[in-house]
């Protein structure tokens, strides 16, 4: 089925709804309103005729927090299977490219989500930001690396492992280094002597976690969410001069076989009941 048709269909059957705040410049594509079945008082869930299932692409931070979302909508849709596929924002974003079918798209950052916009992939009234998110240090039990503050990561020979610089969070931490280095504490070689301690570059932040878990490294930057599911590990703070503030959009994609479930979905998603699950996982609300 071609994108073209795709559009028109949508448009010919689908209600149309007001742009929101957080929508970003694009093709006028508009997302639709909920049908009736989905539109559930509150306490009296409405049976699903038949067995549906909704796939969400989304960020591999976002694992613990959507899967437990994925679960209160499952029961608030009786007969709606959540059908997840986590990996790094930027692999999901090339899927999507590449043709991949999924209804609903939540990424770590902007910039995959925005260079679908071209291609009239993302239904642009349906972005908006719905959560974000800060990084930490993480250290392996015991701290075999013996890193007691954040300017430790530039001495020679420590092991250090990081998403790579595609991935939104290792793009994120290598802003830190920038910001540091431009800080007398820490020296204009600062970033310099940081990335020549890196052993390892992943396609996803969990698997630094993986890595640093395993004592493979003796460090690695994640986000605040990930250290909380991380086990008996360790972490540094990172200042909030240094750190960055990461912004979660979420979209509904053009492509969606599922476009009514998947405006319930991101109405759960930012909704007390969604917020209160990312809140749980270490995700923040989101700045004004």
């Amino acid at each position: 089925m071609t994108k073209s048709f795709v559009f028109i269909g949508l448009s010919l059957i689908l209600t149309m709804t007001a742009c929101t705040d957080t929508a970003r410049d694009g093709p006028s594509t508009r997302y639709p309103e909920p049908i009736a079945s989905l539109v559930v008082p509150a306490g009296h869930p409405t049976a699903i005729s038949q067995e549906r299932t909704l796939t969400v692409f989304a960020a591999a931070s976002l694992t613990g927090a959507f899967r437990e979302i994925g679960m209160g909508f499952e029961s608030t849709y009786p007969g709606v299977s959540v059908n997840f596929n986590f990996a790094g924002s930027q692999i999901l974003r090339a899927q999507i490219e590449q043709g991949a079918v999924a209804d609903v798209f939540a990424s770590a950052d902007h910039n995959n989500m925005d260079v679908l916009f071209p291609d009239e992939l993302i239904v642009v009234d349906s972005y908006r930001d719905f959560t974000t998110n800060r990084l930490t240090v993480i250290l392996p039990p015991g701290n075999p690396g013996n890193v007691q503050d954040l300017g430790d990561l530039a001495k020679a020979n420590l092991k250090l492992v990081l998403a790579d610089s595609s991935v939104p969070a290792g793009n994120y931490a290598r802003q830190i280094f920038t910001k540091m280095s431009m800080d007398p504490v820490y020296g204009v070689d600062f970033m310099t002597k940081v990335l020549a301690n890196i052993v390892s570059n992943e396609t996803d932040v969990k698997q630094v976690v993986t890595k640093v878990e395993l004592g493979e490294a003796d460090a690695g930057i994640v986000y605040v969410s990930d250290s909380i599911t991380a086990r008996d590990h360790l972490t540094i703070s990172i200042p909030e001069n240094f750190n960055i503030v990461a912004s979660y959009p979420i979209a509904i994609l053009t492509t969606a076989l599922e476009p009514d479930l998947a405006v319930a979905f991101v109405d759960y998603v930012i909704s007390p009941t969604g917020q209160a699950v990312l809140s749980k996982w270490g995700f923040s609300p989101m700045i004004d």
